[in-house]
């Protein structure tokens, strides 16, 4: 199986996605906390997956776009978003199919990680929004992948691997580690203004529910949410 292939297993990863301690009770609460009223505002869900968070977005009064390479994770979308939404297939590594300016906000959950290159999705999110759009976007806290790789030289931008199981299946992943002053640097040079870096901590719920992943959240880091704004 190639790296990555969430087509080959969407049902189970959408399924354990809408439960689990990591992104239920932590990377969902934390940057939609981040991203604060919406109401009425165009957004670009970048990597829209299975659609949770542009549901969301949704009931909190956006109009709502997706974006996801994964048909199958786009098809799961279209069932839970009953119409709701504009869904499109689209590489983030690729052009953008929108006109310039035209979207208020870009989420971009959990997805950055699996690029190689920041320049072009950057520079795409830039040409999408008006000047002061803002980009909410959360990616694997470069601190946690440095540790669990066992690679000498944080300072470089380096490809590792995973297995994840899923459906009663080994998944072959594939995730970019890049040092948090690189991620600082990309930002910069594709005309944004960090405006907020967090660390948050999970939702409360999830100590009695989920106690090791909450001692782990709670301890250590695992995401890092930024908020930049185009200047």
């Amino acid at each position: 199986m190639a790296e990555n292939d969430y087509d080959a297993f969407a049902a189970a990863y959408d399924a354990d996605n809408e439960v689990n301690a990591w992104n239920a009770y932590y990377e969902r609460p934390a940057i939609l906390a981040l991203v604060g009223d919406v109401a009425g505002l165009s957004v670009l869900d970048a990597g829209c997956g299975g659609g949770a968070h542009a549901a969301a977005l949704l009931e909190r009064g956006a109009v709502v776009t997706g974006i996801d390479a994964s048909a199958g994770m786009l098809e799961i979308a279209q069932r839970r978003l009953e119409g709701r939404a504009r869904l499109l297939t689209a590489d983030l590594n690729e052009p953008l199919p929108f006109t310039d300016k035209a979207f208020d906000l870009i989420l971009a959950s959990l997805v950055m990680h699996y690029l190689p290159d920041w320049s072009r999705p950057l520079s795409e999110f830039n040409r999408l929004l008006p000047e002061g759009g803002r980009l909410v976007f959360s990616t694997h806290h470069p601190f946690m992948d440095h540790a669990s790789t066992g690679r000498d030289n944080y300072f470089e931008t380096y490809s590792f691997d995973e297995t994840w199981q899923r459906g009663g299946k080994d998944i072959a992943m594939r995730f970019w580690h890049r040092p948090l002053h690189a991620m600082f640097a990309a930002l910069k040079s594709a005309g944004f203004q960090i405006d907020i870096v967090s660390e948050p901590q999970p939702d409360p719920e999830a100590r009695t529910l989920f106690p090791q992943a909450y001692q782990s959240l709670t301890t250590k880091p695992r995401f890092l949410f930024f908020s930049a704004v185009k200047a």
